[in-house]
């Protein structure tokens, strides 16, 4: 009855930077406490950590990051809500690098090639 699937067997390790931790924290710190939405910041971290699950599981589904393009396109960004998770692939590794607002400038996002 119609085509399997086939199911993707490969496992990988994700690795939120110190970087993308003060990304997340400062988002929903500023939604809660600036905003007075503390339900609305709440949604958002839920959605963040949805989306870092969704590339936990197809990590090349997700588009190349085209303002750090490589040969082998290892990194990537994900859309959250009004947000982008930048991320890198390596080897069996995906390392969540940072977590910016869609209306930041371009130069921001090369910055974050450099946090481990």
């Amino acid at each position: 009855m119609g085509k399997q699937l086939k199911e993707n067997t490969k496992d990988y390790e994700v690795k939120l930077s110190t970087y993308a931790l003060h990304n997340i924290d400062e988002i929903t710190g500023y939604i809660a406490f600036i905003d007075h939405q503390p339900i609305n910041a709440i949604k958002v971290g839920n959605a963040i950590f949805d989306t870092i699950e969704r590339i936990s599981l197809h990590p090349f589904a997700f588009r190349e990051c085209e303002e750090l393009a490589t040969k082998v396109k290892k990194y990537r960004r994900a859309v959250c809500l009004t947000w982008l998770i930048i991320y890198k692939i390596s080897g069996s590794t995906i390392t969540i690098l940072g977590i910016i607002h869609t209306s930041r400038r371009p130069h921001i996002i090369r910055t974050l090639k450099k946090n481990k």
